[in-house]
């Protein structure tokens, strides 16, 4: 058998830049949480999007409250406040969401497909990359700290159920974790 010869870094991995500069993304979830006081069995869903640098592999994570434009653009505006804006932000192409249930592909749409955030990123002069159809293994820096998250994420929580704020500082902590 030939040995395989493994392809080139894109650029933006191998020039040096500011944090962030050039980052991956990637949304997870949903993951259910309680709100307090609410009786058994009213569970909450929350998703999680994982920024990671390209050139550093530094990750930080955010949660999103719901799959609306509104929401994404929310957590887009405080990841650029926090660190700096992005000249381009990497995504992968989704097309696994093709035979993934109605709340993947709605989420899909949203992220990939809508012209509000679309328009946000290109006013703030920010480049969209995607990923080729079927090559989620382009994406794998920003897959593996999906990866990584959940593995923490299964760790503390278990199948407990946690609150919001519970679920927020488990976040934090991963992060910490994961850029440690």
């Amino acid at each position: 058998m030939a040995n395989r010869i493994m392809g080139d870094l894109p650029p933006e991995r191998l020039t040096p830049s500011s944090p962030f500069q050039n980052a991956g993304l990637d949304l997870c979830g949903p993951f259910l949480f309680q709100y307090k006081g609410q009786r058994k069995g009213t569970d909450q869903k929350i998703y999680v999007v994982i920024f990671v640098c390209m050139a550093t592999k530094a990750v930080h994570i955010y949660f999103v409250s719901d799959l609306t434009a509104d929401a994404i653009i929310a957590t887009l505006k405080r990841f650029f406040a926090r660190r700096g804006k992005s000249s381009i932000l990497f995504s992968d192409n989704a097309t696994n969401f093709t035979g993934a249930s109605a709340e993947l592909k709605r989420l899909y749409k949203l992220v990939i497909k809508n012209e509000t955030i679309a328009n946000l990123l290109a006013s703030e002069g920010i480049k969209q990359k995607f990923l080729l159809p079927r090559a989620p293994n382009f994406g794998g820096l920003w897959e593996a700290g999906v990866k990584f998250f959940k593995y923490h994420l299964k760790r503390v929580v278990g199948s407990s159920k946690l609150s919001l704020e519970e679920f927020l500082t488990v976040i934090v902590q991963i992060d910490g974790i994961l850029n440690s």
